[in-house]
C-alpha cells in the first residue's frame, strides 16, 4: 500500500474543505462507519469486529456482540493461534479473513488483539495471542501481512497496556519505561515495522496518569517518530476522554459516532485558538485516506469461499491445540475399539469467546459427530455430564457418565469453562474449572484407567485432577472446525503440532503480578516489573503445571550440532533437528538468551526466536537463527535508547522454556555503557515457602523514576467516576441504578436470556465512566447535563443551577470539583 500517494490525495482533498468540515470527520457517521463528505465525493467506509472472524452485523448495531452478524469463518481465538508458532499459517488466515472482508466491503478488520498476558484471569485473554511480546508481535505481523495483502486494512489493539477487563475504561496503568519497552509495547514495535498496519487503536485505560486516547508520547513520540507508523489511530469504541486535546495528541479518529457532541467541541477548540487548525488537518487527512482506501474496494467483486476457508480453519484448528500429556501411548485412539465420548461440549462446543468478538459460524463442527462419523455409531456412546451452558452440580449427570464409561474401552471427556466464565467485560474470579466438570474427571477416573480429557478454554486453568487421566489435550476455543480437529488428532489421523503460548501455573497465587492485579483505588501498579509469565517462573524456579512452549506430539525430536557464531552486528545460531519417531509430525525450535552476569535486573532468560520444521520419520534438517543486536539489548530510561552490555550470554535452544536441549556460551563485544538509572535493581524474587515477588514503594519508585502520585479518592465525582462509583450517596445509587437499566436498554440487553450476555452488560454498564453516558446517548445526553448532574451528585446545588441557566463549566475533572 503506497502510503505516501494515498496521503498526497487526501492532503489534496482536506485543502478543500471548511473548518466544519474537517470537525466532522473526527468522528465516525455511526456505529460502525467513518463519516465521509458528500460534496467532495468522499464516501463512509465500514470497519468492524473480527480478530478470527469477520464481525459484520446486518441488524442493529452493538459492540459487544448481542446483534447477530453475516455467516463468516470463524477461525480459532488468539489463544489458540498462537499455539501454532507459525507465521506462515496466520498468514493464511488473513488472507481469508482479508477475502471475506473484500466480499462483505469491509474496509478494516479490527484487530488484531495483542496485548500481553499479565495475569492469566484476565477476562479477555482468549483474544490476546501470549505472556510473550516476541511471539505476540511476530504472529501478530503474520496476521496482518495476510489481511492487508487484500487489499483490506486491520487495527492492531489495544494499545497500550490493556491487561484486564475490571476498570478497563478508567484505570491508571502505573509501570516502569523500561518495562514498558521491553514487556507491553515490544509485541506492538515488532507488528509495526513488520507490517505497517493501517491502523492502530488506542485502549481505554490510562498509563501513568493519561488516558491512552490522549498520550502524545504514545500515539506521537513512540508509535509515530520512533517506529515510524504512519496510520491513522483510532479509538475503542467510546474511549475518547477529552476530544480537542486527543486531536492534538495524535488521536485521529473517535468511534462510534457521538451524536456530533464531540465534533462541535473540536469545531470550538479550533475557533478558540485551544486547537491549532494544523493539527486538526492532520488527523483528518489520515482519516480521508482511509475513505480512500474503501473506496476502491467497491470496485472489487469478490465472493468468499467460505468451503476452503472452513478446510482452513480445521488445519488451524489442528495445529493450535496442544497435547500436554500423554503417558503409555494413551494417544491416539484406536479406532476399532469402543469409545465412551464424556461432556456436553462434545454436543454443544464452546468454540470462541464472548464479546465484540464473537463470529456467526458459517457451520459448526461437533467432536461428537465428527467422532461418530470417522468410528461409526456402534463404537460410540455419548453422555453429557454437565450442562454446557452453567455447568451447575448435578450428581446424576456425573452417575450416568461413569455408567457410560465403564461399558467401553476408552474414554475421553470434554471438559473446560462455559462462556460465562470468561468473556469481554469481567475478569475470571479465579483459574478453576466448574466444579462439576471437576467432579466428573475425578469420578469418570475412578472407574476407568484408559481416560483422556479434552478441554476448551481461552486460558489456563488450574487441573487438580492432573495425575489421573493418560492424556490431556488443550483445545483452546478453536473455532468452526475444531470438532473436526480434534477427531483429527485424538484418531491420530493428525499429528498434534502446537505449544503453549502462554505458562499454566499451578496455582492463582504463583503468578507474579497476583498481589497487584487488578489493583484498587482506580490504579493498577505493575510492580513486577519484567516478571511476566515464563520470565519469572523461571527465573524463581517456580514449578509450574505446564510451561511456556510446551507441547508434546506422536512422535519424537532430537537437537544436535548446536553452533553459535556471534561478530558486533549479529549472532547466528544453528542446530540440527532430527524425527527420531516413526510418524510425520512438526516441532517448534525456540531459542532463548540468558545474562548471567548483569549489572541490570534480568529474568533468567527470554525468548529471541523460534521456527517450526515438519519432518518425515528419521528426516534431519539444519535451523538457523540470526540474531541482530536487539536480541541482547535493555531499555537504558537515562540513555532512552537500546544498549547491549558487553559480557557473556548463554544461548539455549530447546522445545520449550523448560525443556532446554543444548546451550553453548558466547562473549557479546560493546561499545555501550550503561547509565546509572540502568543499573537500578528491581523486584525482588522471594525464596522460600513463600515464593513470590517483592517490591516495596522505595525499590518501584526508583524503577519508575519519580515519586508514586497519591491514591485517587473516589469523592468528589467527576466525569470519569465509573457508575459503579456512584453506589457511595444515596442519590448515586438511584443514578446509577437508573443509568445501567438505561445504558442496556440503549443497547437492547433487556431481559436477555444469556447469561453471559447478561452479565457482561452488567459488567460494562458498572463501570463505565460518567462521560460515557453522554457519549453513548449519541447526543440525547449532552456534556452539559452530565456537569448538572455531576454536580448535584457532589451536592452543588446552586452549581447545578448556573450551569442549567447557562453558566460556562469545565470539562477537566479537577475543575468540576
Amino acid at each position: 500500500m503506497n502510503f505516501e500517494a494515498k496521503h498526497n490525495e487526501a492532503s489534496a482533498l482536506v485543502a478543500q474543505m471548511t473548518v466544519e468540515e474537517k470537525a466532522q470527520l473526527t468522528s465516525g457517521k455511526d456505529f460502525w462507519h467513518l463519516a465521509g463528505c458528500e460534496r467532495l465525493d468522499i464516501a463512509p467506509v465500514m470497519v468492524t469486529d473480527g480478530p478470527h472472524g469477520l464481525r459484520k452485523q446486518d441488524t442493529g448495531a452493538d459492540h459487544v456482540g448481542l446483534h447477530k452478524s453475516v455467516p463468516a469463518t470463524c477461525f480459532p481465538t488468539a489463544c489458540g493461534l498462537a499455539a501454532t508458532w507459525d507465521e506462515s499459517l496466520l498468514a493464511r488466515v488473513g488472507e481469508a479473513l482479508g477475502e471475506q472482508c473484500v466480499a462483505e466491503n469491509v474496509t478494516v478488520l479490527l484487530g488484531p488483539g495483542m496485548n500481553i498476558k499479565r495475569h492469566p484471569l484476565c477476562g479477555r485473554n482468549f483474544e490476546y495471542f501470549s505472556e510473550d511480546p516476541l511471539l505476540t508481535g511476530k504472529m501478530a505481523a503474520a496476521l496482518v501481512r495476510g489481511v492487508q495483502a487484500q487489499g483490506v486494512g486491520t487495527s492492531l489493539k489495544h494499545f497500550a497496556v490493556n491487561n484486564q477487563e475490571f476498570g478497563r475504561m478508567y484505570v491508571d496503568a502505573i509501570v516502569d519505561e523500561r518495562t514498558l519497552r521491553e514487556l507491553y509495547l515490544y509485541g506492538f514495535e515488532i507488528a509495526i515495522k513488520e507490517s505497517q498496519p493501517w491502523t492502530v487503536m488506542c485502549a481505554y485505560n490510562r498509563v501513568n496518569g493519561l488516558y491512552c486516547s490522549e498520550h502524545q508520547w504514545l500515539l506521537n513520540d513512540v508509535l509515530r517518530e520512533q517506529w515510524g507508523f504512519n496510520g491513522l489511530v483510532m479509538t475503542d469504541w467510546g474511549a475518547a476522554n477529552d476530544r480537542p486535546f486527543g486531536v492534538a495528541s495524535g488521536l485521529d479518529l473517535e468511534m462510534p459516532a457521538s451524536g456530533e457532541m464531540n465534533d462541535r467541541r473540536v469545531l470550538q477548540a479550533v475557533q478558540t485558538g485551544a486547537l491549532s487548525e494544523h493539527d486538526l488537518d492532520r488527523s483528518v487527512t489520515r482519516n480521508v485516506c482511509l475513505n480512500l482506501w474503501g473506496k476502491e474496494l467497491l470496485a472489487r467483486d469478490i465472493v468468499a469461499d467460505h468451503v476452503r476457508h472452513h478446510t482452513l480453519a480445521r488445519e488451524v484448528a489442528e495445529a493450535s491445540m496442544v497435547l500436554l500429556k500423554n503417558e503409555d501411548g494413551a494417544l491416539p485412539f484406536a479406532a476399532e475399539q469402543s469409545l465412551a465420548v464424556i461432556g456436553a461440549f462434545a454436543e454443544k462446543p464452546r468454540y470462541q469467546g464472548s464479546g465484540s468478538s464473537q463470529v456467526n459460524p458459517t457451520q459448526l463442527d461437533t467432536a461428537l459427530q465428527s467422532l461418530q462419523s470417522t468410528m461409526g455409531d456402534t463404537l460410540i456412546s455419548y453422555a453429557p455430564g454437565y450442562d454446557p451452558d452453567r455447568s451447575e452440580p448435578d450428581s446424576g449427570l456425573i452417575e450416568q457418565a461413569v455408567g457410560v464409561a465403564q461399558q467401553a474401552d476408552q474414554v475421553v471427556i470434554f471438559a473446560g469453562l462455559p462462556s460465562i466464565y470468561e468473556s469481554e467485560g469481567f475478569d475470571r474470579p479465579h483459574m478453576n474449572l466448574p466444579e462439576q466438570h471437576n467432579q466428573l474427571i475425578e469420578a469418570v477416573c475412578a472407574v476407568h484407567s484408559r481416560v483422556v480429557v479434552v478441554l476448551f478454554n481461552g486460558g489456563p486453568v488450574s487441573m487438580p485432577w492432573v495425575d489421573k487421566p493418560q492424556a490431556i489435550l488443550e483445545g483452546y476455543l478453536a473455532g468452526q472446525a475444531g470438532g473436526s480437529a480434534v477427531a483429527q488428532l485424538l484418531l491420530g489421523k493428525r499429528n498434534p503440532c502446537g505449544k503453549l503460548a502462554e505458562t499454566f501455573p499451578l496455582t492463582q497465587d504463583h503468578v507474579a503480578a497476583d498481589t497487584w492485579f487488578p489493583g484498587n483505588s482506580r490504579r493498577v501498579e505493575y510492580r513486577e516489573g519484567l516478571y511476566v509469565g515464563y520470565r519469572y517462573f523461571d527465573s524463581a524456579d517456580q514449578a509450574v503445571l505446564f510451561p511456556f512452549g510446551h507441547g508434546l506430539s506422536y512422535t519424537s525430536f532430537s537437537y544436535s550440532a548446536l553452533n553459535v557464531t556471534a561478530d558486533r552486528e549479529t549472532c547466528q545460531v544453528t542446530v540440527s533437528v532430527t524425527n527420531s519417531g516413526e510418524v510425520a509430525g512438526a516441532e517448534v525450535v525456540q531459542v532463548y538468551t540468558s545474562q548471567p552476569e548483569a549489572s541490570m535486573y534480568q529474568p533468567q532468560q527470554a525468548l529471541k526466536g523460534f521456527k517450526k520444521v515438519m519432518l518425515q520419520p528419521g528426516e534431519t534438517q539444519e535451523v538457523v537463527f540470526v540474531l541482530d543486536r536487539r536480541a541482547f539489548a535493555c531499555w537504558d530510561i537515562e540513555a532512552q535508547d537500546w544498549v547491549v552490555e558487553a559480557g557473556e550470554r548463554v544461548i539455549r535452544v530447546g522445545a520449550s522454556s523448560r525443556d532446554i536441549r543444548l546451550t553453548q556460551m558466547i562473549d557479546i563485544a560493546s561499545d555501550d555503557s550503561l547509565s546509572n538509572l540502568a543499573q537500578i535493581q528491581g523486584p525482588q524474587i522471594v525464596d522460600g515457602a513463600d515464593q513470590g515477588v517483592s517490591c516495596s514503594d522505595a525499590t518501584f519508585q526508583a524503577m519508575l523514576g519519580r515519586t508514586l502520585p497519591p491514591l485517587e479518592p473516589i469523592r468528589p465525582f467527576h466525569m470519569n467516576t465509573a457508575l459503579v462509583e456512584l453506589e457511595q450517596t444515596w442519590l448515586g445509587r438511584q443514578v446509577k441504578q437508573r443509568v445501567a437499566a438505561e445504558f442496556q436498554r440503549n443497547m437492547g440487553a433487556e431481559n436477555l436470556e444469556d447469561p453471559t450476555l447478561s452479565k457482561m452488560f452488567e459488567e460494562m454498564a458498572n463501570q463505565i465512566p460518567l462521560r460515557g453516558l453522554a457519549l453513548f446517548s449519541r447526543g440525547k445526553f449532552t456534556f452539559r447535563n452530565l456537569a448538572i448532574l455531576i454536580a448535584l451528585l457532589n451536592g452543588r446545588v446552586f452549581r447545578a443551577l448556573r450551569i442549567f441557566a447557562g453558566a460556562p463549566y469545565a470539562w477537566d475533572e479537577r475543575n468540576l470539583k
